[in-house]
C-alpha cells in the first residue's frame, strides 16, 4: 500500500472514519513529529493523508500545536491541496450555530507561535493578500450548496491566540472591525500552508455565538462540543464531497507562490 497522498485533511479525530484502508504513517520533520502520525488512506480511489490537529487525545491546546511539523509532514507525503475543518464562534447573529462558513479573509491576533518555515537564512516574503485557495473554496461552496448547508459563503476569520475564550469587550471590538468568525487555529496553519505553496481551504462551523454577541453565561467549551458534535458526521461527508471534486491538477495560484524566490531550506 502506498503512503503518499495528494490531498490532506486537518481537523477532528471524528475524520478518521472517512478514510477506508487506512495506515498510520510516523513522519519526521525538522521541527519535530506532527500531532499524531498521519493516516494515510483511500477516498473515491485517492489517496488521502489525515492529521487530526489536537491530536487524537486532544493533548494540544490551540496555543501548543505543532503547526510547522503537520504542515510539513502533509507536504512530504506528497500532499499538495489540504481541507482545514475547524468549529468557530460567530461574531455576527447573522451566522448561527450550526451554519457552515467557507471565509476568504483571515486576521492574525495570535502572539508567540511560530509563523514561518523561514526564520533564518534569507528573507523569504509571500504573498498572503486573499489566504485560500479560490479554487478550493469554489469546490467547497459548490458541495454545501449541494448538501443544502446554511451558508456563509465568504467572512473573516479572526484567530486569538487562546486557549480561553474572548471577553465581551474584545468580542465586541472584533466585531467592529467587521469580522465575523473568531477561532483558534486558523493561524498560522494558513500562512504555513502558502510558504509550502500548498492549496488551502477552510471549512469553518459555527458552534456559539461569542461573549460580545449574545447574552448569557458566554461561550463554553461543552456548547462547543455539543454543536460540534452534532455536525461531525454531515461536516465529515461534506470533506469527502470536497475531496472528490477538487481538481487532479492544480491550475490555481498556489503552486506558483514560491516562483522566483530563492529559498534558505529544501522543501519536501
Amino acid at each position: 500500500m502506498s503512503t503518499t497522498a495528494s490531498l490532506g485533511v486537518i481537523g477532528g479525530s471524528g475524520f478518521y472514519s472517512f478514510l477506508d484502508d487506512i495506515e498510520e504513517v510516523r513522519v519526521d520533520t525538522p521541527y519535530g513529529p506532527p500531532s499524531d502520525p498521519v493516516a494515510v488512506g483511500e477516498l473515491a480511489g485517492r489517496r488521502v493523508a489525515f492529521i487530526p490537529r489536537h491530536g487524537r487525545d486532544h493533548r494540544y491546546p490551540p496555543h501548543r500545536i505543532p503547526y510547522r511539523a503537520n504542515l510539513w509532514a502533509l507536504r512530504a507525503l506528497g500532499v499538495r491541496q489540504v481541507l482545514a475543518p475547524s468549529a468557530v464562534g460567530s461574531l455576527t447573529p447573522d451566522l448561527g450555530p450550526g451554519t457552515l462558513a467557507i471565509p476568504d479573509q483571515l486576521v492574525d491576533r495570535t502572539s508567540g507561535r511560530p509563523q514561518t518555515y523561514y526564520d533564518e537564512g534569507a528573507a523569504v516574503h509571500v504573498s498572503f493578500a486573499d489566504p485560500y485557495c479560490p479554487h478550493g473554496r469554489r469546490a467547497a461552496l459548490k458541495a454545501a450548496r449541494s448538501a443544502d448547508w446554511d451558508l456563509a459563503a465568504d467572512g473573516t476569520l479572526v484567530v486569538i491566540e487562546g486557549p480561553r475564550f474572548s471577553t465581551r469587550a474584545e468580542s465586541r471590538w472584533f466585531a467592529g472591525q467587521g469580522w465575523t468568525l473568531i477561532g483558534m487555529t486558523g493561524h498560522p496553519e494558513a500562512v504555513l500552508a502558502r510558504e509550502l505553496a500548498l492549496c488551502y481551504t477552510p471549512l469553518c462551523l459555527v458552534t456559539d455565538l461569542d461573549a460580545g454577541i449574545e447574552e448569557g453565561e458566554g461561550v463554553t467549551m461543552d456548547e462547543v462540543l455539543r454543536v460540534f458534535g452534532e455536525n461531525v458526521g454531515r461536516l465529515r461527508s461534506l470533506a469527502a464531497d470536497i475531496v472528490t471534486a477538487l481538481p487532479t491538477e492544480r491550475d490555481c495560484p498556489c503552486p506558483n507562490v514560491l516562483d522566483g524566490i530563492d529559498l534558505p531550506l529544501r522543501l519536501p
